[in-house]
């Protein structure tokens, strides 16, 4: 299941690494800090090499995922095909593809570091999903969801910064990538539902009594905010248990890690205080709170 160069064993590590493509790396850079501000900085914490591999699969990432959010259903399942045929040809091309400055660098980034194919066939079942579903029945297939466009994403950075502790580390980064989802998914419930989508799974909502015209209002009501309460509660057990995988992460990798999880989960403090206001109000983590994160992440690391 982990795919290309990924055993049970510790990552290994190229000792002799070939410099980048600078003019793309710089591409893969400026889209992952006008994304991401939170990715962002927790990647500054990477050495150079890494820092740079690590943007360029944010950006691969990224733009699958804006092909799923931004395009009409039948455009975005043929650019979605192109865009998978794209991340397989870079695996399987000794070049890549000269015109695309993403696939340029992420070409680069799976030739220095063991970075698995099947983390980003995952990635694009979840978009999928995104395009063939608008709402989710069961937690089970919310968990799935988060999954596929999120948790994978910690088998493509594990690789990067190496690790020990072998498929443990790996299912512990794939729990911090879920929640890190499941995070996003809580703060924009009022911006999904202008898009037509509703990531709430209907199981819980009739448990908690929440209805498609509470939800229509935009107003938190007793029944909204327990729903959010459950739901904050599980993201905040998967970052638990993602974050006990941290120390076996090497290097400096740890830190920015550290920092980029613990910056996602003061989303959910920021939700709380706003009484999970989630269709008027939008949660988020000040700068200066995410510059205060650095020094507390090392010295919780200086622990471990």
């Amino acid at each position: 299941m982990l795919g290309r160069g990924l055993g049970k064993g510790d990552a290994p590590q190229t000792e002799h690494r070939v410099a980048p493509p600078s003019v793309a790396i710089g591409v893969c850079r400026d889209l992952t800090k006008a994304h991401s501000k939170t990715f962002y900085l927790g990647s500054r914490f990477f050495p150079a090499l890494e820092r740079q591999a690590v943007w360029a699969v944010y950006a691969a990432c990224r733009s699958g995922d804006d092909i799923a959010d931004e395009l009409e259903a039948a455009q975005a399942r043929i650019q979605l095909e192109a865009w998978w045929d794209g991340i397989q040809g870079v695996y399987e091309r000794p070049t890549p593809q000269a015109a695309d400055l993403l696939f340029q660098s992420l070409h680069w980034a799976v030739s220095q570091y063991p970075i698995p194919l099947s983390a980003f066939q995952e990635l694009y079942l979840g978009l999928q999903m995104d395009l063939e579903n608008c709402e989710y029945t069961t937690l089970a297939d919310l968990e799935l969801y988060c999954r596929r466009v999120a948790g994978v994403v910690g088998w493509l950075i594990a690789p990067i910064c190496g690790y020990s502790g072998g498929e443990r580390t790996l299912e512990q980064a794939l729990m911090l990538g879920k929640a890190m989802q499941l995070t996003n998914i809580l703060r924009d419930v009022g911006e999904d539902r202008m898009r037509g989508r509703l990531y709430l799974p209907l199981e819980l909502r009739l448990k908690h009594g929440v209805t498609d015209s509470m939800l229509e209002r935009g107003v938190v009501t007793p029944q909204y905010r327990a729903l959010m309460l459950e739901l904050s509660a599980l993201a905040r057990s998967w970052y638990k248990a993602g974050e006990a995988g941290i120390p076996r992460l090497k290097g400096s990798g740890r830190l920015a890690v550290l920092v980029a999880a613990r910056a996602y989960e003061g989303i959910l403090d920021s939700l709380e205080r706003n009484d999970f206001d989630n269709f008027s109000k939008r949660a988020y983590v000040s700068g200066r709170k995410k510059l205060l994160l650095i020094p507390q992440a090392w010295w919780a690391l200086r622990g471990l």
